[in-house]
């Protein structure tokens, strides 16, 4: 099968190229996150097409007939890494024998990973979480559109370093709202360990129903040792995820209910996607904020109604 796929994408790279605006550098990215960076320090000089879209789980994702078209095609094509894009890892490696297909999660150091828990030889993929590591991905998309582009090189590096300071801005929003948080209320707990990243930023105590992967299983055992864990720890609040059902979150929910303890959905949270394209919270910056803001806000925080910006929509 995979030979197969291969081969279309080899014959794919032979068919006439897209049209695109003169002279922009033609990028194929594979998450949404991935893509908005890349969209801010390209600016004009670049076209981005985003592989998968809101509320898709990049875990589980297989690439399509036309993401192969559109990968063989582009001048730079920009994964992850990490084991991100677990289904796709074997297409994008051997894709990269013959065009230019760059990790860029993996140029992070090493000491700055957390552990998989799935995956001994792997590591934690949700760097996205926390705004300093973020920092260091965008910059290694500046250095890798440099390389492609090396003609418009300055221009890159100034769109990299005023996206830089909108990242500090929104990391010390961050640290600002959370700390108000009260401390036997840090306990996060969500549908799967997307948030470990945070909760290192912050001092947040995670819990995923499922692990950091979502192709793992929840068990019963699982929500009833989480049903326990909510009951001595008081938590009143949980959060769902846009692109993980909320089944074992409603579970979950019952379970405690069944113990006669109380606890409520806090919120709707981008894990591994951001929100609808076209709205705030469909940008990195805005996927955060609403993170931040709806976390702070369900665990006893005191935030401002729109977020940093004023501009949240979806709270």
């Amino acid at each position: 099968m995979q030979k197969t796929w291969v081969s279309f994408a080899l014959a794919a790279a032979l068919l006439p190229a897209p049209v695109h605006a003169q002279d922009a550098l033609n990028v194929v990215a594979t998450t949404g996150m991935i893509a908005d960076a890349t969209r801010v320090v390209g600016g004009e000089f670049v076209e981005v097409q985003a592989l998968m879209g809101p509320g898709v789980d990049p875990h589980a994702y297989r690439q399509t007939r036309s993401d192969i078209v559109a990968t063989a095609q582009a001048d730079v094509v920009f994964w992850h890494g990490l084991y991100l894009e677990a289904q796709m890892e074997e297409f994008l490696l051997e894709l990269s024998e013959t065009n230019t297909v760059v990790p860029v999660a993996a140029a992070l150091p090493q000491d700055q990973l957390l552990a998989h828990d799935d995956y001994g030889d792997q590591f934690d993929p949700h760097v996205w979480m926390d705004p300093d590591l973020w920092r260091g991905v965008v910059a290694e998309i500046e250095v890798q559109l440099s390389a492609a582009m090396p003609e418009v090189e300055e221009a890159f590096g100034a769109n990299a370093f005023a996206y830089a300071e909108q990242i500090e801005q929104l990391a010390a929003y961050s640290e600002q709202v959370l700390s108000t948080v009260p401390d036997a209320a840090r306990v996060l707990v969500t549908a799967h360990d997307a948030f470990n990243y945070f909760g290192a930023a912050y001092g947040f105590d995670v819990v995923g129903i499922q692990g950091i992967s979502t192709e793992s299983e929840a068990g019963l055992q699982r929500i009833g040792e989480l049903v326990d864990l909510l009951v001595e720890r008081d938590v009143g609040a949980v959060f769902v995820e846009s692109s993980v059902s909320d089944r074992n979150i409603r579970a979950l929910i019952e379970g405690a209910a069944a113990r006669g303890h109380e606890v409520v959905i806090g919120g709707e949270l981008f894990s591994d996607a951001m929100g609808p394209d076209g709205t705030y919270e469909g940008t990195w910056i805005g996927m955060i904020d609403h993170n931040v803001t709806t976390i702070a806000r369900a665990l006893g925080g005191d935030v401002p109604e729109g977020g940093m910006q004023g501009a949240l929509t979806l709270n």
